[in-house]
């Protein structure tokens, strides 16, 4: 079980004035101390896991941002950032004693410059919103994490979000260009600008995935994409997992880049096609879903190169989209994976490592292995053209053994990543979920080094304090 430092007294002592102090920063609505108002901040993507917070506080500004951590500093009360709460390590996660500040009121588009390619949103505008803002005009926002309709651009940045297009577009930090940035004392600062390269250091990179350990990042300037002339998908189904995880590497290690290429094994695809009726084959053990874009010779020649490939791996199915309609069909499937296996599993813990892709084969193949150890189910479904696995354990968490069970399997699941050249995460973050993971891939020097970032920005450690780092014999989260 995942354990969380203990709640300093005389912070809960003084509760009941904090929430008066904060009541006078902002305005009435803004503060949240009552219990039932405060349940549902109590957890996040990772719900296995809860704790009331001790108050929560919605700003709609940068500067009422600003008010609240120049408060908390002061007084030496922890803060946790929080955006929609989608976050599927416990990166927010709140404390006893830790006052939770939602961003999810600070929505507004604050400019679109088509000329120049970019957009300046506030922190609480969705993942979706952006490309929504912008389509209108053939643009859009690369980044597509499974839950852009609800994830917020904010959260983005702090874990670096990346998405089924991530393959050929990148992830959050290829599409970022600047973010006003608040540190712990209150202080407000702009860091790059909306042109790429800002000159100095590349404080933008350290920002970026640094999960909310820094400071709070409450507006965000990203790049906006002309849309491609058209794209098409298709499904190419094999008879083990292990074959398909060989098609990947080949398609890859052909010099071929599709825009996406997704992995889906025999459970998964049976609990998206019963949620989605998007004809995926019932009969397959693997599937990959494979989308290329371009003009109608590009698209028609990139699928045939593919498909060729894939011919040397006997798939026992494969099927190209001939409309708009039918990729979108297959795409919702897959963009509904993670709510459709959990119609099949009471609870399901999803894991977040990164893999070489030539190692996919053995990898997946010990994932099995390991599901008959454990006894427990497992679905897999991932952004498998940059080796990023989602394996979803399935369990029960009203079953302690279960729930020790599938968070001992997701373990040996992340360390089997780093042993074959990979690392704990792709686009989750470390949160709580992987904090005491972190010795696996880093060397005690390593992490102090880390630590000493944190506390440059963050001498007193009140920023999203027992996240990413291990609590074991670490004075600065314990003191």
């Amino acid at each position: 079980m995942i354990s969380l430092p203990e709640p300093k007294p005389e912070i809960l002592a003084r509760r009941a004035s904090i929430l008066a102090d904060l009541a006078r920063l902002l305005p009435a609505d803004a503060v949240i101390g009552e219990e039932i108002r405060l349940r549902p901040y109590e957890t996040d993507g990772l719900s296995a896991y809860r704790q009331m917070p001790l108050a929560v506080v919605l700003p709609r500004t940068t500067q009422e941002v600003a008010e609240v951590l120049r408060y908390c500093h002061a007084n030496e009360i922890r803060v946790v950032p929080r955006g929609a709460g989608t976050s599927l390590s416990g990166g927010a996660l709140p404390l006893a004693d830790a006052v939770v500040i939602g961003l999810m009121r600070m929505n507004r588009i604050r400019e679109i410059n088509f000329e120049d390619r970019y957009a300046v949103v506030e922190a609480g505008v969705t993942n979706i919103g952006i490309t929504k803002a912008v389509e209108g005009e053939g643009f859009f926002y690369a980044p597509d994490p499974s839950s852009q309709l609800a994830c917020m651009i904010g959260g983005n940045v702090m874990m670096n979000s990346g998405g089924a297009h991530c393959l050929k577009y990148g992830v959050t930090a290829n599409n970022l260009l600047g973010v006003t940035f608040v540190t712990i004392e209150g202080e407000v600062v702009e860091i790059g600008g909306t042109h790429l390269d800002a000159a100095g250091y590349d404080w933008l990179g350290l920002i970026t995935g640094s999960e909310g350990q820094l400071g709070l990042v409450t507006e965000v300037t990203v790049r906006i994409l002309r849309g491609p002339e058209g794209a098409r998908a298709m499904l190419a189904a094999f008879d083990s997992v292990e074959v398909a995880g060989q098609a990947v590497d080949a398609i890859i290690g052909a010099g071929v880049i599709p825009v996406a290429l997704e992995f889906m094994d025999k459970p998964c695809i049976h609990a998206c096609e019963a949620f989605a009726h998007a004809g995926y084959p019932l009969d397959a053990e693997a599937m990959l879903i494979i989308e290329v874009e371009g003009s109608q010779a590009e698209q028609d020649m990139l699928l045939g190169r593919i498909r060729d490939i894939c011919a040397q791996f006997k798939p026992i199915s494969m099927k190209l989209a001939e409309s708009a309609e039918q990729s979108l069909a297959i795409w919702k499937g897959r963009k509904g994976a993670f709510g459709a296996v959990g119609r099949i599993s009471p609870d399901y813990l999803c894991m977040d490592g990164t893999i070489p892709t030539g190692e996919l084969p053995f990898v997946l193949k010990r994932i099995g292995e390991m599901s008959t150890q454990y006894g427990l189910g497992v679905a897999n479904v991932f952004h498998a053209g940059d080796g990023n696995l989602h394996p979803l354990i399935m369990f029960d968490a009203n079953d302690p053994e279960s729930f020790r069970k599938a968070e001992a399997f997701g373990a040996d699941i992340l360390k089997l990543c780093v042993e074959v050249g990979g690392c704990l995460t792709g686009e989750h973050g470390v949160g709580v979920e992987k904090r005491d993971l972190m010795t696996v891939q880093f060397t005690a020097r390593e992490l102090d080094l880390q630590r000493d970032i944190k506390s440059a920005f963050d001498p007193g450690w009140l920023l999203n304090t027992a996240k990413v780092f291990p609590l074991e014999g670490n004075a600065r989260i314990t003191a």
